[in-house]
């Protein structure tokens, strides 16, 4: 029986350049979906053709290889099952079988838990969740907690990293003021969604009933098994979590996670996907919200079936008061958090004095390791060619993040960087852009995105005045705040206004 015949026998029911006084004008967000998704020809053909032969083939053996080259004549059957699979709400199950293969999360391995499962699915299903996924976001986007900046349009780690820091430094500005900040960590975040819960969620969000049904059957009876070397081990079916190699499983958890927000002004949720943090704004000592909303945090998880991991959950606190009093630990799970002096926060390592010397040694370590290949390759390669290695492989390790910590950088961690970049223009032989350039031109160009974007938690921080030609400068009081990404991107956007299209 072929798989199209098979779905129908088995249905489930279940820059350009902006002036400030255009920066908040943009155009009106096209209207969410309102008919059931029906795929195009087209759109399978385009995504075949665009695959990437060097992926891994999933557990079905139909290589991407195979679906580029034969794009034309493949393309007219997958859509129909696809738009099969989609009336039905039923997805075959040799698109829900998944290969588990172990990967090490350190290089010295003591248990299974250092192990990180992902798993290789159908290609030709990751290409049917990409359509899939295009068709949740329109629907879902405008609904979605601002303070998400996982997989959404015109939302970065950076952006992540910024407003949490504005948050705190504003907050820091008044006296008698600190910060506690709470690192969540989950225990296996996307292994845990149950797909009943999901779909009330998801119908919450405006997602019609055919797709949440299809969705629902997307994660139900899936088939796994593990993959290692030449070893594997029986099949198993589950019917809970979403696989860490699908498309759409971000999303998924995104959506599931949506409704954990928190209640209190004082208290700041933000969610990079499963990477959760609690920014508290203490004033006068008063840590009654912060910690009623851990408990809250605590609530909503056990409800949701999403297990905190309290070993590896850490607080680091912020507090430039002199000789503040001793504050109790925050207890989690039973289990008191530990307290960190440091941390790697989407990628940044920010320190409880909100000093970037750790992290810019770090960038200035890891960009000097590469600098190795490109001495070798001067020998090789024509000058263009070596500038572009340049800004793939070094200038991306030296501008990791330049919105979060430049303007906050001392000169002597800027010069640190600098260095590196004049040793490349002497293996290169030709001038390359400083960090001060990388800077400015990047920071103003942010700017310029969040202050078109009105969905953004940043926009309303570019305010123009009355006259309509400045925007208005936001106020600080110490020089830790000023020199934070959104007071510096402000004043760049004034002395040197974007001009329009």
């Amino acid at each position: 029986m072929s798989t199209t015949a098979a779905l129908k026998a088995n249905p489930q029911s279940s820059p350009h350049q902006l002036s400030p006084t255009q920066l908040h004008t943009s155009a009106t967000p096209h209207p969410p979906p309102l008919t059931p998704l029906t795929i195009k020809e087209e759109e399978v053909n385009r995504l075949f053709k665009r695959l990437n032969t060097r992926k891994a083939t999933g557990p079905d053996s139909i290589s991407p290889s195979l679906l580029k080259h034969c794009a034309n004549q493949l393309s007219p059957v997958f859509t129909d099952i696809f738009n099969t699979s989609l009336e039905t709400c039923h997805v075959p199950a040799c698109f829900k079988t998944s290969a588990i293969v172990p990967v090490p999360k350190k290089k010295k391995i003591t248990g299974l838990n250092d192990y990180r499962p992902v798993a290789l699915t159908s290609v030709v299903m990751k290409s049917f969740e990409r359509l899939v996924l295009s068709y949740l976001k329109d629907i879902t986007d405008p609904l979605l907690d601002p303070l998400q900046f996982a997989y959404r349009a015109n939302r970065s780690v950076d952006d992540a990293v910024n407003m949490a820091l504005h948050f705190i430094l504003q907050h820091l500005d008044s006296p008698g003021s600190y910060a506690r900040i709470l690192f969540v960590d989950f225990s296996s975040a996307f292994n845990t969604i149950i797909p009943a819960l999901l779909r009330d969620k998801l119908f919450q969000l405006n997602v019609p009933d055919s797709m949440c049904s299809w969705i629902t059957d997307f994660l139900t009876d899936r088939r796994q098994f593990v993959r290692l070397g030449t070893h594997v081990s029986d099949l198993q079916h589950i019917s809970t979590g979403s696989p860490q190699g699908c498309v759409l499983s971000p999303l998924l958890f995104s959506l599931y996670t949506n409704g954990c927000t928190s209640g209190h002004q004082s208290v700041k949720l933000l969610k990079f996907a499963d990477d959760t943090t609690l920014i508290g704004l203490i004033s006068d000592g008063n840590e009654s919200a912060y910690r009623g909303e851990i408990d809250r945090l605590v609530s909503w998880c056990s409800t949701n079936n999403l297990e905190l991991n309290s070993l590896k959950t850490v607080e680091m606190t912020v507090d430039f008061r002199k000789d503040p009093a001793p504050r109790p630990p925050v207890i989690l799970c039973d289990s008191p958090v530990s307290s960190a002096e440091s941390f790697c926060f989407l990628g940044t390592t920010i320190t409880k004095e909100l000093k970037w010397a750790q992290n810019i040694s770090y960038l200035t370590k890891k960009a000097q390791q590469r600098m190795y290949f490109l001495r070798q390759l001067k020998f090789l390669l024509p000058v263009k060619m070596l500038v572009n290695f340049y800004t793939a492989i070094i200038e991306s390790v030296l501008t990791s993040s330049i919105t979060v910590w430049f303007a906050a950088a001392t000169a002597r961690d800027k010069a640190k960087l600098q260095r590196v970049i004049h040793s490349a223009e002497k293996v290169i032989g030709c001038s390359l852009p400083s960090l001060q350039e990388l800077y400015f031109s990047r920071s103003r160009r942010r700017a310029a995105k969040i202050a078109a974007d009105p969905s953004h938690p940043g926009n309303e921080l570019f305010r123009s005045l009355p006259s309509g030609k400045r925007l208005r400068s936001i106020k600080t009081r110490t020089s830790r705040h000023k020199n934070s990404f959104f007071p510096t991107a402000v004043s760049l956007l004034n002395s040197a206004p974007l001009a329009p299209r």
